[in-house]
């Protein structure tokens, strides 16, 4: 017995859905990586964003901090 396919959503489906608000990570990372990258101009996108992902573990904006 074959499985039945899903009924495939069509491109107005997907429309209909209201975007995520960003989280409280995402919100810090796109102010933290200007800072990172301001700081040190060599570094590649991907060391910066390494660096800055590692500022994340301490920062005030982390909910885990907050206790």
């Amino acid at each position: 017995m074959p499985k039945e396919a899903a009924p495939k959503k069509s491109a107005a489906d997907k429309k209909e859905k209201a975007p995520r608000a960003p989280s409280p990570y995402n919100i810090f990372m796109k102010t933290e990586l200007p800072k990172v990258k301001a700081a040190d101009p060599s570094l590649s996108h991907k060391e910066a964003f390494k660096v800055a992902a590692s500022n994340w573990k301490n920062a005030a904006e982390n909910p885990n901090n907050k206790k």
